[in-house]
């Protein structure tokens, strides 16, 4: 028994989540064109600079699809508020995307987006009065099935598509984490406790959110080996927490004694950021292969990538 005094989160007052005004709608998704042309265009972009190096990825990622080599994804909440995931679903649909690893935020704007459309809140306002993260069916629901799937065996982001998937909210079509449950796909969810909104509510288990998340390290860490001889990395805006985990994983991975060189990684964000550059783009890479770091809009390049796979 810790000598040192905890917070009681009992009493803490929540709101339904239908009531809060959110900043993103799936309104304002993107939707997905009936025909991919997207060749043309990247093909005319110059030999220098991220020109090339765009193209280069595109070509490295198009090889390893070709030669049955995986392609994971390594992506934050930000990829969601941004209305992206219909092109992720599309990816999955489309049998490109063999893992999926993210961080917790990604659970939580999928959830709200499913099951209400809409999410994002607005912090500034609602710090001031103690109602930040405090949507009543979000905290208790997504503890509700993180704890669920734990007692069954299950990882964290396995738990919570299976929960999104057999629900059947009203807007399950732009979930992410259901239409990997559905096709196998597994999310792998690399939770540090205390950094999301479900972390305050009374429902939530350290022992559940820690556990289910460290099983999830396990099967990201047993994916990762097949990016051995030619398979892709790719990571859209997780500048922490999914750079650590991907070299801790790696580690492993050599550590037993698996082979893990000649395979290409890459980052897209809006900044360069020192984990992201160092952790992927170039120490994994040392022992062959690539790293390539692409700066840009989410929106705009995470679709210019897809497209390109997805058109051919």
């Amino acid at each position: 028994m810790s000598k040192y005094k905890e917070m009681d989160f009992s009493d803490v007052k929540t709101y339904p989540v239908a009531e809060r005004p959110s900043k993103v709608s799936v309104q304002d998704f993107l939707k997905i064109p009936k025909t991919f042309s997207t060749s043309e265009f990247i093909d005319s972009l110059p030999d220098i600079l991220a020109g090339k190096n765009l193209k280069e990825l595109i070509y490295n990622t198009k090889n390893a699809l070709n030669n049955n080599k995986p392609l994971i994804i390594m992506h934050g909440g930000h990829v969601i508020k941004c209305g992206l995931s219909p092109l992720l679903i599309k990816a999955i649909e489309s049998g490109i995307i063999d893992t999926i690893a993210v961080n917790g935020s990604v659970c939580i704007h999928d959830f709200e987006i499913a099951f209400f459309g809409k999410t994002s809140e607005i912090v500034d306002k609602a710090i001031e009065d103690g109602t930040f993260g405090m949507g009543e069916e979000t905290g208790r629901d997504l503890n509700e099935a993180i704890k669920s799937g734990y007692r069954d065996k299950l990882g964290y982001g396995e738990a919570v598509g299976k929960f999104i998937y057999e629900q059947k909210p009203k807007y399950i079509q732009y979930s992410l984490l259901a239409k990997a449950y559905e096709y196998e796909i597994p999310v792998t969810v690399h939770a540090a406790l205390g950094t999301d909104i479900i972390h305050q509510h009374k429902q939530a288990d350290g022992e559940s959110l820690g556990g289910a998340s460290y099983r999830d390290f396990k099967i990201f860490t047993n994916r990762i080996k097949n990016l051995n001889d030619g398979g892709v990395l790719v990571n859209f805006g997780s500048a922490v927490i999914l750079p650590e985990v991907f070299l801790k994983a790696i580690t492993v991975v050599r550590n037993l004694g698996y082979p893990l060189k000649n395979f290409y990684t890459a980052v897209f964000d809006m900044i360069m950021h020192y984990r992201p550059r160092t952790n992927i783009v170039n120490r994994p890479t040392s022992m062959g292969g690539r790293g390539y770091y692409i700066i840009g809009q989410h929106e705009i390049m995470l679709p210019l990538f897809f497209y390109s796979l997805l058109e051919e």
